[in-house]
């Protein structure tokens, strides 16, 4: 995350922290104080003075030289304090514009909008996604930022140099394949322990509120819950090397999938592939495929469940018919996930032709 805080830092929040918090303020604090905050006006001083190549956050730039106002703050850029309010401000706006514009996409390029009419769909349901991620997304970045700090301070092993010598480029395209592995297994194991029945009564259930998705359900999670299933992402790098830049590259295609997933358009039934399809069936039947990218883990750990061939038949998938064997298969799994209690209110916010 250094890269992204370098570059706001660069192009605004230095301006911004020079402003609110400059470093004058640093005269009106006891020097005890100053000294636990690293606000000390050496500190200061040494920032300011390297425009060039000096250590801003435990290492020399990467991508700008400083300005002017890069140590012109009370909290220079390598504080702790500011680092974790400013990526708290930052990936929560990005997180939000990230879901909107790629769920949003989705919804009105990708997304079978037929179903509405489903029997299972949610009244005023898309509203209550949309209500739900957003909510969320600030929860679970707060929760997020400490793994990020502790990237700042060089505790794990992102790199930035590609060379022969150390990390050729053979070595990071494999990098590649390697995150996605290790993330599918531990997103598959999270996942099912997020279905014991007390973590899932506690944490999940908000999740599978959605018996049958739209692309604004892909973030609509609680905020504990969407932060579990995103630790494998964070704890990869901190056990093997991973490229900064493959790191961010990776961080949104994973939000791309986590929408795929969601929208309802059945492409084709890949056996290994964990597509749209096989996540359907999960929200419908509870209890199976847990996986995120790959059906591996499910098949290994015997949760594989098949997509209904209906699914892939225009005509079919859209059947009154085929919804009926939907929820009547869906019902009996629900009752013993869930109890007889039910809270959803059924019906639908848009108004489409019947199907047959």
């Amino acid at each position: 995350m250094d890269l992204v805080l370098e570059f706001f830092d660069s192009f605004g929040l230095d301006y911004v922290y020079s402003r609110t918090l400059p470093a004058s303020l640093a005269s009106h604090i006891p020097s005890q104080w100053q000294q636990a905050l690293s606000l000390s006006q050496g500190n200061l001083s040494s920032v300011a003075a390297a425009p060039v190549s000096g250590d801003i956050y435990g290492y020399a730039p990467y991508l700008f030289k400083m300005s002017e106002y890069t140590g012109a703050s009370l909290l220079p850029r390598y504080n702790v304090f500011r680092q974790a309010l400013s990526l708290l401000a930052i990936t929560t706006v990005f997180g939000w514009l990230l879901y909107l514009a790629v769920a949003s996409f989705s919804y009105i390029f990708i997304f079978d909008k037929a179903i509405f009419n489903h029997p299972r769909y949610l009244k005023n349901q898309m509203s209550l996604e949309i209500k739900q991620a957003m909510t969320s997304i600030p929860g679970m970045v707060a929760l997020t930022v400490p793994w990020f700090l502790l990237e700042l301070q060089g505790m794990s092993k992102l790199y930035m140099k590609v060379d022969t010598e150390n990390h050729g480029i053979r070595q990071l395209l494999l990098e590649y394949v390697y995150f996605l592995m290790f993330t599918d297994c531990g997103i598959y194991l999270l996942h099912r322990w997020l279905h014991w029945p007390r973590v899932y009564k506690a944490l999940h259930k908000p999740h599978h509120k959605w018996l049958v998705t739209t692309p604004y359900a892909s973030h609509a999670f609680h905020p504990v819950d969407g932060y579990f299933q995103s630790l494998p992402y964070h704890i990869y790098p901190m056990i093997f090397p991973l490229n900064k830049v493959s790191y961010l590259i990776l961080f949104t295609f994973v939000n791309f999938w986590t929408v795929m997933i969601h929208d309802g358009e059945y492409l084709a039934n890949d056996p290994v592939v964990n597509g749209a399809a096989c996540h359907t069936v999960h929200h419908l039947y509870f209890n199976y495929n847990y996986g995120q990218f790959t059906t591996l883990w499910d098949r290994l750990g015997g949760t594989y469940r098949e997509p209904d061939r209906e699914l892939f038949n225009k005509s079919l998938k859209q059947s009154s018919k085929t919804w009926e064997e939907q929820v009547k298969k869906m019902e009996v799994i629900k009752q013993k996930v869930e109890g007889d209690k039910d809270d959803r209110v059924y019906g639908t916010e848009e108004r489409l032709k019947k199907n047959a």
